[in-house]
């Protein structure tokens, strides 16, 4: 899956974040790459462009919605992440301000992302959204 974000920090910043907090995942670890486009010629470096997260077994889509969830809650703010699978079908999850959400709405939230990576579609309005596509 390709992952984008979009927020008030910049992109480039935030994809490095949001990549430090998937790897330490076990179950995402050693699936997660960054996606860099060539430095433009008056540039030095490289660009941010992306995640890409490889698919497998055993609750991948569970783990990157909690990851995502818990990532969005600690930045607060104003930020959207968008999940695109192999097959071209999205989720773009946005959120301003989660931070207000107990542990029951935290865990409603993780369960409603994750239905809508693994195909399920949904949405969500307690804080923040998830949106199937």
């Amino acid at each position: 899956m390709r992952i984008t974000v979009a927020g008030e920090e910049g992109d480039q910043g935030a994809l490095r974040s949001l990549r430090e907090w998937l790897v330490r995942e076990p179950k995402l670890r050693g699936g997660v790459r960054l996606v860099q486009h060539p430095p433009a010629p008056d540039r030095l470096g490289s660009i941010p462009d992306a995640l890409l997260v490889t698919l497998g077994p055993g609750g991948v889509a569970t783990a990157v919605a909690s990851v995502l969830i818990a990532w969005i809650r600690r930045r607060g703010g104003d930020v959207s992440v968008k999940v695109t699978q192999p097959d071209g079908t999205s989720v773009e999850v946005s959120a301003t301000d989660v931070r207000g959400l107990d542990a029951a709405g935290v865990r409603a939230w993780v369960a409603e992302v994750s239905r809508a990576l693994a195909g399920g579609g949904g949405s969500r309005e307690a804080g923040g959204s998830a949106v199937g596509g």
